[in-house]
């Protein structure tokens, strides 16, 4: 480990404390400071596992099967680790090649160039749908086959599995259904499902990191079939996963069902942040305010807006046939 005791000092990569020692790896690279300084070498060999990925491989350049890092959200690719203010130990891995769907397969307007063109201004971003019941059938269909589709990625979640490979097994097995994974292209996405690992709130894209015994791993999967999306996501453990980190996905797991106890016509959807946000708080955890649960059917996302904290301005109350989704993130210790 080389000192940079001449510089100002930066937090430690993996414990955050003060820190003058950096990896002599990334200074013989000329990589940025940030994320290669560490206070111990105990810190540092922890950490190796994971910070090493900092390190461009050997004839990077002469890659032709596009492991690339993402950049932009989605619209550009690097073969260098791009520069970020990062709040953990976990780095962004290079990503694979935009997967292909067949022909045949029914798809969203964005599939072709990333860009919705119905959903921006549909007047269902300001007015809450009530489905009719075949629009209720083709939901519950389109759900179920997304509910398979995640268990199949769920079934491989383990140490040493890439979260590339469980985006291959959600692409494949939605594909074998007849359906389309929302995720992909949209907006520029380049993946078919979303894999926020440890630290990563939501839409962590899948990449070539191995899973780590003790990680836990949302994914989270979006079907489109028969004109109409389901979304739906769990947490999983990978390995041997520490109490705090059981305790929790379990608070996680408990608001979301004590959300949906709530649900029925009249009630205002105000109410289901305030249940979330009350359970959580009494564990001591708390709740990410800058995502929402959301309004779904023939668009991906619409009215309502469903915030998970208390105090929130949702406005509306619940009714018969409208449907959305409660999607709650909560965190470790409290938000500053």
């Amino acid at each position: 480990m080389e000192n940079g005791a001449s510089e100002s000092p930066l937090c430690c990569a993996r414990c955050g404390k003060p820190a003058l020692l950096q990896c002599p790896k990334c200074a013989e690279l000329k990589l940025p400071r940030e994320g290669a300084a560490f206070c111990t070498q105990d810190c540092f060999k922890a950490a190796w596992s994971s910070h090493k990925s900092v390190h461009p491989k050997p004839n990077a350049q002469q890659s032709p099967e596009g492991w690339k890092y993402c950049l932009r959200k989605g619209r550009a690719r690097s073969l260098q680790l791009p520069r970020f203010e990062w709040t953990g130990p976990l780095r962004p891995y290079p990503i694979s090649k935009m997967r292909v769907v067949p022909d045949e397969i029914e798809k969203p307007d964005w599939a072709h160039d990333g860009i919705p063109k119905i959903e921006p201004d549909s007047d269902l971003q300001k007015r809450v749908e009530i489905k009719t019941p075949e629009q209720i059938e083709r939901m519950r269909e389109t759900c179920r086959i997304a509910r398979e589709v995640l268990d199949a990625a769920a079934r491989i979640v383990k140490p040493g599995i890439t979260t590339d490979e469980i985006d291959r097994v959600v692409h494949e097995e939605t594909i074998a259904r007849g359906g389309y994974p929302s995720p992909l292209n949209y907006h520029f996405f380049p993946k078919s499902c979303c894999t926020s690992v440890n630290e990563v709130i939501c839409h962590g894209i899948p990449d070539a990191r191995k899973l780590e015994d003790g990680d836990i791993v949302n994914v989270d999967v979006t079907v489109y079939y028969k004109g109409v999306h389901g979304d739906l996501n769990e947490t999983y453990f990978v390995g041997n996963v520490d109490e705090a980190s059981k305790q929790l996905v379990r608070c996680t797991y408990e608001c979301l069902e004590k959300a949906i106890a709530i649900v029925k016509p009249g009630v205002r959807f105000r109410e289901v942040g305030e249940i979330i946000n009350r359970h959580a708080s009494m564990s001591g955890l708390s709740v990410v305010k800058s995502y929402c649960g959301h309004g779904i059917g023939e668009l991906f996302h619409c009215a309502p807006n469903i915030p998970h904290y208390s105090r929130n301005k949702a406005v509306g109350i619940m009714k018969a046939g409208q449907t959305f989704t409660i999607e709650p993130m909560i965190n470790a210790g409290k938000c500053t």
